[in-house]
Order: structure tokens, then sequence, then C-alpha cells
């Protein structure tokens, strides 16, 4: 009796099935064209792209429907938007609707009161393809100038080919309720009632970003030039658009130019502090974003920036070291870390050590055997040699453990500046192939010496 039951609801299911597959091939639908032009607008903050896909329809007078299938891909069907770019008042998109027990499948329901092609757009957002920025800086052979070369690459994951597409790169934070890619995979794509919570507030809140981003989605109609790319600021949001169109299969990435700059001036410095790079010396390259530093036009995306240096004349290189760098806004410093210096050696040595002043306090501060207080005396010899064939200006940072103390100082030490409470800098000047040396007296007060 139970295997009667269960081939009488195969039989059914089966039924349904060839139903629904014979009043889909009755349904007159219209043949989705070709892309006549395709937009991608890609974050890189969050897996999200939003597509703009232009078409050319045939419609007929009366009733029309428009398959569209996402099989394979990441897009968001939740996202699916189709507008009339001419005839607006003649044509109006009735709905789209999944149809049941048929995965990666809408229809379109156009109403049209003409006849003829008529230009449509489609926009949707997909997750899979994605951006990242990263430079070239050549620094000239005194290492004063630096060239700087950008690039983004564009990865493509998404399961669709796009070719001939205009790409734009957007910088800035993006809230989503939920990711795209999740929502590409879920069947049916607005979840199955009592086990996905609602989606409505989703679905405007989607709405909402893909009018925001929307705003941006402008084609650029100028006649072909040389490759550039165009920035411009949408309020908390940074648009990076590339000239031209590029193809970007699935599965592959691509480089793309962002920009050229040269005769950016620089500073070189090397630091030494103990307590944050141990027993060594780093490099730190540093330049400002902005015009006197012939940059400034626009916010810079955070990459990774290699750094190489001209020896000669016939521009042979030498790779000097590697930093990656947060998004830069216009007008701020940038200082790269370009990692261990081993020409430069900064050598500190602990020459004498004593206490003295003390203290004897017992409870209720009455005078005692006990000490409660003390100073510690401390002499440093720093010595440091530059065995590079240029000039270099070093950096030496000394921190102590609290903000109670005293110092002098003697021989070459440079110039000498309070950082903050409890730190101290030594800034030198070396020529090529020097050392200088100097000391300083450190005294720490403790405990009662500290109130004194």
């Amino acid at each position: 009796m139970k295997r009667l039951k269960y081939k009488i609801a195969l039989s059914s299911l089966f039924f349904i099935f060839i139903c629904d597959s014979i009043l889909l091939a009755k349904v007159d639908l219209v043949t989705l064209p070709e892309r006549a032009r395709v937009q991608l607008t890609i974050y890189n903050s969050a897996d999200l792209t939003l597509i703009k896909e232009e078409r050319i329809l045939t419609l007929r007078k009366g009733r029309n429907n428009l398959q569209f299938s996402w099989a394979n891909t990441l897009i968001d069907p939740t996202s699916l938007e189709l507008l009339p770019l001419k005839q607006a008042g003649k044509i109006d998109v009735l709905d789209l609707t999944y149809p049941a027990r048929i995965k990666d499948l809408g229809l379109w329901h156009i109403s049209s009161g003409i006849s003829g092609d008529v230009p449509i757009e489609i926009t949707f957002f997909t997750s899979g393809i994605s951006w990242r920025a990263y430079y070239l800086a050549t620094l000239s052979k005194d290492e004063k100038i630096m060239k700087l070369n950008g690039y983004v690459r564009v990865s493509n994951n998404s399961g669709e080919d796009y070719k001939n597409a205009q790409v734009r790169l957007i910088v800035g934070k993006i809230h989503l309720l939920d990711r795209i890619a999740q929502l590409a995979r879920r069947y049916p794509p607005y979840g199955r009632p009592g086990v996905y919570p609602p989606v409505s507030g989703m679905r405007e809140e989607l709405k909402g970003k893909y009018r925001m981003a929307k705003k941006a989605l402008i084609l650029d109609e100028s006649a072909m030039k040389p490759k550039e790319i165009k920035k411009e600021g949408l309020s908390e949001y940074f648009l990076y658009t590339i000239e031209g169109t590029e193809n970007i299969p699935n599965g592959w990435s691509k480089r793309l130019p962002s920009f050229q700059q040269d005769s950016i001036p620089v500073i070189n410095l090397y630091r030494y502090e103990e307590e944050r790079y141990g027993n060594q010396v780093i490099r730190l390259l540093s330049f400002v974003n902005d015009k006197k530093h012939n940059l400034g036009e626009e916010p810079l995306p955070g990459g990774l920036i290699k750094v190489f240096r001209k020896l000669d004349k016939k521009n042979h290189l030498s790779y000097v070291g590697a930093d990656n760098t947060k998004y830069i806004p216009m007008d701020e410093e940038v200082e790269l870390n370009l990692g261990k210096a081993r020409e430069i050696i900064v050598e500190p040595k602990l020459m004498e050590y004593k206490t003295t002043n003390y203290i004897f306090r017992g409870r209720y501060g009455v005078v005692s055997g006990n000490i409660s207080g003390w100073d510690e005396e401390k002499t440093y010899r720093i010595k440091v040699s530059n065995h590079r064939p240029l000039a270099v200006k070093v950096e030496i940072r000394r921190n102590f453990p609290h903000q109670y103390w005293k110092l002098t100082r003697k021989g070459e030490f440079g110039k000498y500046e309070k950082v903050d409470l409890d730190t101290v800098k030594f800034t030198l000047e070396l020529a090529p192939h020097t050392t200088k040396v100097f000391t300083y007296e450190l005294i720490l007060h403790q405990g009662d010496r500290q109130q004194r």
C-alpha cells in the first residue's frame, strides 16, 4: 500500500512538471537578444557589482513575455529590473515571476502599445567580480623624486563573460543586509515561507543601493581616445571610470592602468625604535597626496606599493621594498614601511647604571628602614653608522617606562625632540659612509621620588 501511494505521488509530480513545461512552451516568449552595451560598477569593499546592460527588444502590440535565465552565475534574481529606454509611456512592465519548480528562470510580463524594436535596460546585482589597486613606484638615483604608476586588477569569477564592457570602480564602504552570493544560490529566489525570514526589508535595501549606484551609470558617449581613468566623487564614495571598453571573461583577471605621475617629492627616513622593530633600523618612505607633491587630484585606493630605485642612465632598477597602504584621502601623508635597512646601523649601549637619592618612609609617612623612593641613573652611548653612498636621515626613538624622568645629552645627537610624556627622538643627518656618536644620561624617578 505504501509503495502504491509513492508511485501515485511520483506520477502526480511528473504530470505537474509536464503541464508546466507545456504551458511554458505555449507562452509566446520574446527572445532575449545579445547585449548592445554593458556596464560594470564594481565595489571594492563588498562582493558586489552592479550590472547595467542595454538590449534591443522586438515587441509586438499587446502582451509580451520575456524569459531571463541566470543558471551557473552568481546573479541575484531579486535585484532584476527592466526599463524601456524609449516609448516608456507606451510600454508597461507588469511583473517578474519565477515559475514554480523551474530553477534559475524568470519571466517578465510586458504590455506594449506598439510593435517594433525598443531599446531596454536590464540591471541587476552579481557577486564574484572584484578589483584591487596596486602601484609601482620608481625612485630617482638620489632618491628624492618618485615616479608612481597606478594599476587596478579586475577579476571575474561570476560565471558570466562580459564583452566590450565599460568598467567603473567604486571606493567606499557599503552595508548589505544579505550577501549577493547567497541570494544568487537561494531557491526559490525569495525563499520558502516559514524557513527564511521576510525579505521585504532586504529588497527595499537592495533597491536603495541600486538607485544610489545607478546615479553613476551614465554612459560616456565621447569619441575614443587613449585610455584613461576618469575620477569623480559620489557623496561618501569615489568613482573611477575606465575609458573605453574591456573584455572580461569569466575565470580571468585583467590588469588595467589607473594613472601615472612623475616628479613626486618624497622623504626617506630611517627609524630605530627597539620596542617596535627590535634591534634593527627600518626604512620609511613618505609623500603627501596633494598638489604640492604633484598629486591630490583624487583619493588613492588602498593597495600594495612596490618600490624600486634607478641605478644608472640605462634605467636599470633595484628592488627597495614594498608595503600595503590603506585608502589615501586627498591632502593626507603616506608613510610606507619598506622593511629592514641593512646599511644603516644603530648601536645603543648601556655604559653606566646606578641608583641614588633614596627615600626611607614607612606606614603613615613615618621614617623607617623601608625604601619608598629612589632614582635610577643610566648612561647610554649611541653609535650611528651610514654605509650607504647617499646621505641619510636617521631617527632614533627612546621610550621610557613612565613620565617622571630627566635627560641630559652631549655629542653629535643632532635634533632632539620630546614626542610625548614618555618618548623622545633624536634626528641625525649623516653623510655617505660616516659615523656619529652621542651619549645621554637618563634619570628615572621611582616610588616617592616621583612626587618630588
